[in-house]
């Protein structure tokens, strides 16, 4: 699933290409692609026709679209501070179609929206567990943005859940650091736990902890505050690097709005490098089952936990 680098290069595709474009037509081309939209197809189709694009925003893995007040809905009501959401999933894409651009039809187009200037963006998704929709903005709980991209204290009420990033400049990090410690569970659980801290997955979770040099099983609990904070520090560090270089791919699936790869796979230290030597000491990198995933260790830098207490 793309994690943060990778939805922010495409947050800030959006944010270069389609903004100020109002939406002229829309087409679903399979409704499984809009299954979240309460009204199904056509209401999403209705939302989303004629309204002007206005930001592009990012909290965590979570991306969207502000979108403008639009005409009277027809049914007493308007359509204001509303958002088009979009969750990626496993391999969903947002693609901007240049003006004057002779319309791609991808074997996995699942939505097409025609913008006023000619150009398309297209929302493609070969494993169709991404899906957009429509949805209300609720107020943030801390009165700070909703995410990057907007100063608007609002985000959509589907990520209300959603905790604040590491690379959010609201995030309180001395209140995370706090939450961390309080936590009873393994590090690497902890930064997967996406109402405790956002936009870290699998890949940045085994190269922080791989730079923090910290085993991904080790008690939360038993963390002194130095640590935690080194962790969260190398989190940061990697997935900056991460973005600077446009994300992580492995296939086509991971793409910006332009349909280019990024390329961080070529400096990952552990991450899907089992067998291979570790960069830091040359130990051979071990893979080991992690909640239906994979978890990548350098045995000699990252030891396992004892039992009992550190």
């Amino acid at each position: 699933m793309p994690e943060l680098p990778e939805v922010e290069t495409v947050r800030d595709g959006l944010a270069r290409h389609v903004l100020g474009r109002v939406v002229e037509h829309v087409e679903v081309l399979r409704d499984y692609s809009v299954r979240r939209q309460v009204g199904g197809p056509g209401a999403f189709v209705g939302w989303v026709t004629g309204r002007r694009l206005e930001a592009a925003v990012r909290r965590g893995k979570y991306l969207w679209l502000l979108l403008d007040a639009g005409e009277p809905d027809g049914r007493g009501g308007d359509v204001r501070d509303s958002a088009l959401m979009a969750h990626l999933g496993m391999s969903g894409q947002l693609l901007v179609r240049a003006p004057g651009s002779e319309p791609v039809v991808a074997p996995h187009l699942r939505v097409r929206l025609t913008l006023d200037d000619g150009g398309h963006l297209d929302f493609v998704d070969q494993r169709t567990f991404g899906h957009l929709a429509v949805t209300d903005l609720v107020p943030t709980d801390d009165g700070a943005p909703g995410g990057l991209g907007s100063p608007v204290a609002a985000l959509p009420e589907p990520a209300r859940h959603i905790a604040r990033d590491l690379l959010d400049p609201a995030l309180d990090r001395p209140a995370l650091v706090a939450a961390v410690r309080r936590k009873r569970t393994g590090i690497k659980r902890a930064l997967l736990d996406q109402t405790l801290v956002s936009g870290i997955g699998n890949i940045y979770a085994d190269e922080a902890l791989w730079r923090a040099r910290l085993h991904y099983a080790r008690p939360t609990d038993t963390l002194r505050r130095g640590e935690v904070e080194r962790v969260l520090d190398a989190a940061t560090q990697v997935m900056t690097q991460a973005l600077a270089a446009g994300g992580t791919s492995f296939d086509a699936l991971y793409v910006n709005v332009n349909g280019a790869s990024g390329y961080f796979d070529r400096s990952l230290a552990v991450y899907g490098q089992a067998g291979r030597a570790c960069s830091r000491c040359g130990t051979l990198v071990r893979r080991d089952e992690f909640m239906n995933r994979s978890a990548f260790t350098c045995p000699m830098c990252q030891p396992r936990p004892r039992r009992g207490r550190w």
